[in-house]
């Protein structure tokens, strides 16, 4: 067991200026996108110069501190280490920010592993223990402390306080690159189109996790998604009062990408929903 204490606040600091560093690149680049080199990973599945830049400057940040803690990066990859592990996405939702759709976001989440003392206790799970959702657009910074709170810039947030699907605003992610799942997921959408007030597809999962945390979405779901699109967003859920799992139920936090999130009332109706056609 590690017996090294994390210092969450010290930390939440850390990975706001890492936040914004990101975040400066992104914005230099987004009136000027023509200049931009364009990668395709895979299809639909685009990286451009703007991705690789900001997360640089992001891990430049982060390796100023004396922390030695993991970097999984979405870019340039990583490993996990014993005490702790940075999950970092440097522009979730590429596709938006290169067609100039201004709703994208640099999503950072430090996730403490098994045994890493925590608010004076061992973490019995790995378990993200700080957040940070940056929409640079709406200078909206989302930021969560495990066990203390979820704000928006200064101010604190919560879940909505919606109890049925039948009045719930739903979010949620079409399959767009990987599409062996198309088949469990459509029959889910379908449900949630003819049994909630609405569904809304935007983009970017940092944010639509983030506007589950603040009551914007009462509820949202997403599958086929990777861990830095969700670990931050994930424990602004939790800490706005609201639940944020993976849709299987197998891991502590949704690091394989199949996550459902939504207010305490909701959230167990949304599963039963977005679960029903899984394989």
């Amino acid at each position: 067991m590690n017996n090294t204490a994390l210092h969450l606040s010290e930390n939440l600091e850390l990975a706001v200026r890492a936040a914004r560093a990101g975040a400066a690149v992104l914005q230099s680049y987004a009136h000027r996108r023509a200049d931009l080199l364009i990668d395709k990973k895979a299809r639909n599945d685009l990286v451009s110069q703007a991705d690789h830049e900001a997360e640089a400057a992001i891990i430049d940040v982060l390796n100023s501190s004396a922390n030695t803690f993991g970097i999984i990066a979405e870019e340039s990859g990583g490993t996990t280490r014993e005490i702790a592990t940075w999950y970092i996405d440097p522009l979730d939702g590429t596709t938006n920010f290169l067609h100039g759709v201004p709703h994208y976001a640099v999503s950072i989440a430090l996730v403490a592993h098994r045994g890493a003392i925590v608010n004076g206790a061992p973490l019995e799970h790995d378990t993200p223990v700080v957040a940070v959702v940056y929409d640079p657009n709406q200078e909206e910074i989302f930021s969560a402390l495990y066990n203390t709170g979820a704000w928006l810039n200064d101010h604190r947030i919560q879940c909505s306080q919606t109890e049925s699907l039948a009045e719930a605003l739903l979010a949620t992610g079409l399959p767009f690159r990987d599409f062996s799942f198309a088949d469990n997921y459509m029959p889910t959408l379908h449900d949630a189109i003819h049994t909630s007030r609405g569904v809304r597809r935007f983009g970017s999962a940092a944010l639509d996790l983030a506007w589950t945390a603040c009551g914007r979405f009462d509820g949202y779901w997403e599958m086929g998604l990777a861990s830095w699109d969700v670990a931050a967003g994930t424990l602004l859920v939790r800490e706005a009062g609201g639940i944020a799992e993976d849709l299987h139920h197998q891991e502590p936090w949704p690091i394989g990408g199949y996550v459902y999130a939504a207010n305490k009332n909701l959230a167990p109706a949304l599963h039963t929903m977005a679960a029903a056609h899984l394989t």
